[in-house]
Formats: structure tokens, C-alpha cells, sequence
């Protein structure tokens, strides 16, 4: 037998290196099972090491349990949760990886609150009976779109599969073949449709859809007439799609609803704070959709949420779906949509209060005026022989939403003789800043920076 994989069988069990780490008087007050588990992982990085070559092979087993007893001290001082702080320094304001929409300090106020005390979640403050948790948002959301009615549940592919399934499992629902999209993390339109139990009806090709193409298909166990809007991708070129309005006529003509999904799902004119048009829910409901869905975390810059707007009969329905109990919103996420929404309603300055619109309306003048200090702080910290340039840069709305926008934006380029892009991203990454690279170079995009003193503070930390 190799005698690393020797070495490796020879490890003492879990139990024996775990008396010998609770025996270690530096780890005195720490629990049995997350004693056990600093033990996996140390037989785990030691087991590694042997393989590798990088640690000696020892023969002796109480030398063997003590190197697990040191390696586990070595983990329970390193260790720290999972979900860490990072600077995004991508220039992706809904970076789908980081975390989507920053939250108003009023969100946040209201999710410390929620956590901290009992809440009336699902309690009628007026009778004392049992509330409906709806309630704390359908208000808002309806004076915001213009719905008749609104729940929500916990992302907008369960709002999805949820309305699909509420109104159309069992039948027929036509969308057209070019909005048969893929969304984040490789899941599919189609693949989300079918679990919610309707039979997709596709229509039209990929580039080109006509309104008799959806006509032509209406059929007896026609249930619904979907659209999706292109939120994460654009079609050019050769084109055709049918205007929802269009599609609403068709509809009402055989008695047949139409239902949306708007996706990033703006609730203003972001026009107004400098920021590219999407079109709003509340046309959407104007022009007749019967159900609209769109996300909590992107343009409207709150929690995780998906939000179903429209009109009462179908929203009734929905909320009566068994499947509704299992993707609700838990208490945390409604204080922040609720919060959220409560901006909308009532900010006099929504362009400040709300981090998304705030950062996404940032003119380059105001982001380049930052860029010195910033160039400053991080070439002091690099010194040696990287170089720290001031160049112009294209952000991005970020999660699908404004696919084909790119706004103006400064940053920060940071090269070294001997090192790649990459290599510089990795050692940014260490201290926690994910920049992005760009033409093998590394860029540190400064608008979602706001204070370039975390540059500082990450880079000294490190």
C-alpha cells in the first residue's frame, strides 16, 4: 500500500481526536458537536495534506492525535460564519451572488424589530383572531400597481409555479417560443412551468410571434395566456413579439386570462432618477393582465419576495392554493417589504433613502469624484509594484434586469508587473473586495462603492 494512503487509514477516530481537543483547556466551553465538527475538518485538511505531500507522514498515534488537536485549535480560532461582509467592488449593483438589493436603513430597522419581539404576523389586533400575514403588504402593493389584490411568497419562480399551478394545472398555457427563457443558477422557464403541473403550450418561433399564433392555438383546455417579459435577455434583429395589450384582447375575445411575468418589476419611472425605463407593473395591470409577477430583490430594492398582483378572482384563488403555506414569507421578509413598500408610499427623497435606485442613478462625475481618494487608499495599502489607474468603466443593472444597458461608471484598474488578473482578483478576494476582471485586467468598480474608506479597512485587515 502507498504510504500516504497508509498514513491516512491510520488516522485515530473521530471520538479519540474529540476527547483530545475537549481535554485542551483553550477550548473549554465549546459544545460536544461543534467540537465533533472542527475534528471532521481537521482529519479532512490533515488527511489532505498527507495525500498531497504537504505534511510530514507520522507513524506515532498520539503524534498523529495531537496534530488533529492542533489543527482543530487552528480551526476554531480561523472559524467564522459562513455568510461574510464583502465590499462589491464589481459595479453589478443586483449582484445575484452578492446578495441582490441592499436594504434601506428603514427595512433593516424593521427586520431588527421583527426579530427581536413577537409581531402580529397572523393576529388580528382588533379581534384577537387569527390575521392573514397578506394583510402587512396587499395594501401597499395595491395603491403602488393599481391591483385589485396581492400575496406574495418567497422568490418570483415560486410566484410562478404558484400562480401556474393555482390557475392552470392540468390545461394548457400559451407562450410564445422566444420567451421560453433560462433565469439564474441554469433554471429553465419551461422546467419551472412543468413542475407547477400545466401543460406549456409554445407558440410562434424564436425570433418572430404573431397574434394569430396564440388564436390559432386556443383550444378547449386553454387555460391561460402567458407572457414573459425579457428582463434578462434581448432578441435583435428580425423580431416580432405581441404587445401584452394585444394579447389581453385576444384573451377577452374566448374568456381567457392573461398572466405576466414582469420579472425585475419597477414600481416607479426610473427615468426620473437617471436610470433606463422599464415598464411598471402598474401598466402592466392597466392594460388588462389578470396576474402579474415580478421579484422583490431587484429593481424594487427590497428582500427576497415574489410578488402576485392582479385581479381579485385570480388572486382569491391563488391564496386558497394548499401550495401557498409552503412558499410564504416568513416574518423578517415581510417587515422588509413592507418597510419597502412604505417608502415607496411615503419618501420624499426615494432617489436617497433607496439603496438600489441610489446607486443605479449615480452620474459618473459624482462616482469619479471619489475615485483619488480611492486610487490613494489601495496603492497605499498595495504599495510594492502594483500600479493603481483611474479608467472609465460600464456597470450593470445586474440580475437580468436591463440586460443590453451598461452604465457610465469609474474605476479603479490594478495591474503588477508579474501578476495575472486573476492572480490580483484572488488576493482582493482574500480580503474580501470582489472586483471583477476585464480584459485581463482587474477593475475595481467604484459605483457600488459609496465610501472608498472600506478599502482601507479590508486591505488592513488582511
Amino acid at each position: 500500500m502507498d504510504a500516504r494512503a497508509e498514513a491516512v487509514r491510520a488516522l485515530p477516530p473521530i471520538d479519540e481526536c474529540l476527547r483530545a481537543a475537549q481535554a485542551n483547556p483553550a477550548l473549554a466551553g465549546f459544545s460536544r458537536i461543534y467540537l465533533k465538527l472542527m475534528v471532521q475538518r481537521a482529519q479532512a485538511e490533515l488527511r489532505a495534506a498527507i495525500l498531497s505531500g504537504r505534511d510530514a507522514i507520522r507513524r506515532d498515534r498520539a503524534a498523529m492525535i495531537a496534530a488533529v488537536a492542533r489543527a482543530v485549535a487552528r480551526a476554531v480560532a480561523a472559524d467564522e460564519p459562513r455568510l461574510r461582509p464583502v465590499v462589491n467592488a464589481t459595479g453589478v449593483v443586483l449582484h445575484t451572488n452578492l446578495g441582490r438589493a441592499i436594504l434601506a436603513e428603514s427595512a433593516i430597522e424593521a427586520v431588527e424589530m421583527a426579530a427581536r419581539s413577537a409581531v402580529n404576523l397572523e393576529y388580528d389586533l382588533e379581534t384577537g383572531a387569527r390575521g392573514d400575514r397578506d394583510t402587512i403588504v396587499e395594501d401597499e402593493i395595491c395603491a403602488l400597481t393599481g391591483a385589485e389584490a396581492a400575496t406574495v411568497v418567497n422568490n418570483n419562480a415560486a410566484a410562478v409555479v404558484l400562480a401556474l399551478n393555482s390557475l392552470a394545472e392540468g390545461r394548457e398555457v400559451i407562450v410564445s417560443r422566444g420567451e421560453m427563457i433560462e433565469i439564474g443558477g441554469s433554471f429553465r422557464l419551461p422546467d419551472v412551468m412543468a413542475k407547477s403541473g400545466a401543460i406549456i403550450r409554445e407558440v410562434g418561433t424564436t425570433n418572430r410571434t404573431h397574434p394569430g399564433d396564440y388564436a390559432d392555438a386556443i383550444g378547449p383546455e386553454t387555460a391561460l395566456l402567458l407572457k414573459v417579459h425579457p428582463s434578462n435577455y434581448r432578441v435583435v434583429g428580425f423580431t416580432s413579439e405581441v404587445a401584452l395589450e394585444e394579447l389581453v384582447e385576444i384573451g377577452r375575445a374566448r374568456g381567457i386570462d392573461v398572466m405576466e411575468d414582469l420579472g425585475s418589476g419597477a414600481i416607479v419611472d426610473l427615468t426620473e432618477f437617471g436610470i433606463p425605463r422599464e415598464p411598471l407593473v402598474r401598466e402592466r395591470i392597466a392594460a388588462g393582465a389578470a396576474i402579474v409577477t415580478f421579484s422583490g430583490d431587484k429593481l424594487l430594492g427590497g428582500p427576497q419576495a415574489g410578488v402576485i398582483a392582479g385581479q381579485r378572482g385570480p388572486i382569491e384563488r391563488i391564496k386558497r392554493n394548499p401550495l401557498k403555506r409552503a412558499l410564504r414569507c416568513d416574518k423578517l421578509t415581510l417587515a422588509a417589504l413592507a418597510a419597502t413598500l412604505r417608502l415607496y408610499l411615503r419618501s420624499g427623497d426615494l432617489g436617497e433613502e433607496l439603496p438600489t435606485i441610489r446607486l443605479l442613478g449615480r452620474r459618473a462625475s459624482e462616482i469619479g469624484a471619489i475615485a483619488p481618494r480611492a486610487r490613494e487608499i489601495v496603492a497605499e495599502r498595495l504599495a510594492g509594484e502594483y500600479v493603481v489607474e483611474i479608467v472609465d468603466a460600464a456597470s450593470q443593472v445586474g440580475s437580468g434586469a436591463m440586460p443590453v444597458e451598461e452604465l457610465k461608471s469609474v474605476a479603479l484598474r490594478v495591474s503588477h508587473p508579474e501578476k495575472s488578473a486573476n492572480a490580483i482578483a484572488a488576493m482582493f478576494r482574500r480580503a474580501r473586495i470582489i472586483g471583477r476582471v476585464v480584459d485581463d485586467s482587474f477593475h475595481l468598480d467604484l459605483r457600488t462603492v459609496e465610501d472608498p474608506a472600506v478599502f482601507a479597512v479590508k486591505l488592513e485587515a488582511d
